[in-house]
């Protein structure tokens, strides 16, 4: 039997009390001291747009889900950076991490899905050597500070800050930790302070720094959780959720109520109040746009099917499975957890293997 067989998405969501999170504590976690370098940096206008960018990807505006909070793209950034400043005292590694989601369009990843981009997910990354190369601004703070502008452009160059699924990184590392606190209160700080204080810099595969474990039950605990988030993920209520969300942006520019540049230039927030504002109207021409947007806004379930069902909005689709097969200090060398753990084993077998319905149908607001 599938271990994920059981975790619906009713399930998931539920699994958990309410929790109170401070975010400020958190970031202490990640880096007991904040750098003074660091803030000229993150009050630049392109990191601050990213306030109004959340981490997870719309999912704040739908009723399918249950945020607990509100985590945007700047707190993520951040922590990235206070994740790499801790481990690599590195300037430059640690201003990549913090510009790495520079380029992130509102709702973020449901930009990749409005491209096609569902299984890689990496399309909303395109712009941002050239955004970071424009701005006037930063090239004058990193003169100040000796780095050069290559230096940062594409954190993918720095193993510590990225690297592929399924090894351990700072930017996959730092967002499944609010993930799980945000979608379903998985974490509590002690367990987040109990996983990263176990973490170190090992030698993968490949001769190449990787963040690993110092302990097995660690590292499995944190793999089971991170599957676990992966899981929700993967199933068809997200599917739906970020592609519906997708056709939105996409009908709001077909219909000029929206502009491309918008994604990059307003919040979230002013995004939706665009979209209400055309709901108010009830324009002949908007109406699809419209019936989209009320049915995002107010879903509470979808159905999984074999096969589309007549007036809702399906979706088939493969999308990026994100798990954790980290390594693991042990007698015998450095190891993946997969390699000397039944447990993880499991896991990981049963996440990739699992699969939903073939369709997610959201029944579509009528009026």
């Amino acid at each position: 039997m599938n271990i994920f067989d059981e975790f619906t998405w009713e399930k998931i969501l539920t699994l958990y009390p309410p929790r109170e999170y401070d975010i400020d504590e958190y970031f202490r976690i990640l880096s007991p001291e904040m750098p003074e370098f660091l803030e000229k940096y993150t009050n630049l206008k392109i990191m601050q747009r990213l306030k109004g960018v959340g981490l997870l990807c719309g999912t704040d505006w739908t009723n399918i889900y249950k945020n607990r909070f509100y985590y945007s793209r700047y707190q993520h950034s951040l922590a990235v950076a206070l994740i790499i400043w801790n481990f690599t005292k590195d300037k430059a590694q640690t201003l990549a991490g913090l510009f790495h989601d520079i380029a992130t369009t509102v709702f973020s990843h449901a930009s990749d899905f409005r491209k096609g981009d569902a299984l890689t997910q990496t399309s909303t990354e395109e712009p941002t050597a050239q955004i970071l190369r424009d701005d006037e601004e930063l090239q004058l703070l990193l003169q100040k500070d000796n780095i050069n502008i290559e230096e940062i452009i594409d954190y993918h160059f720095y193993p510590i800050a990225d690297n592929e699924i399924p090894r351990l990184s700072a930017d996959r590392l730092e967002y499944m930790f609010p993930s799980g606190m945000a979608l379903d209160g998985s974490w509590t700080m002690e367990q987040i302070r109990d996983i990263y204080n176990d973490l170190v810099i090992l030698k993968n595969e490949d001769n190449t720094d990787e963040l690993g474990f110092k302990t097995l039950e660690l590292a499995e605990q944190y793999c089971f959780r991170f599957c676990m988030i992966g899981h929700l993920l993967q199933l068809n209520e997200n599917k739906v959720t970020l592609h519906l969300l997708g056709q939105i942006m996409t009908e709001g520019v077909n219909q000029g109520i929206l502009q491309e540049e918008d994604f990059l230039t307003l919040s979230e927030k002013q995004i939706i109040d665009k979209l209400e504002d055309a709901c108010t109207k009830n324009r002949p021409e908007n109406q699809k746009l419209i019936k989209y947007y009320k049915t995002f806004r107010t879903m509470t379930k979808i159905e999984h099917t074999n096969e589309p069902l007549e007036n809702h909005f399906c979706v088939n689709l493969e999308v990026k499975q994100r798990y954790i097969n980290p390594l693991v200090k042990t007698a015998d060398g450095i190891k993946r957890v997969y390699d000397v753990s039944e447990k993880a084993k499991k896991i990981i077998d049963d996440f990739l293997s699992y699969k939903d319905t073939p369709f997610g149908c959201a029944k579509l607001i009528s009026e």
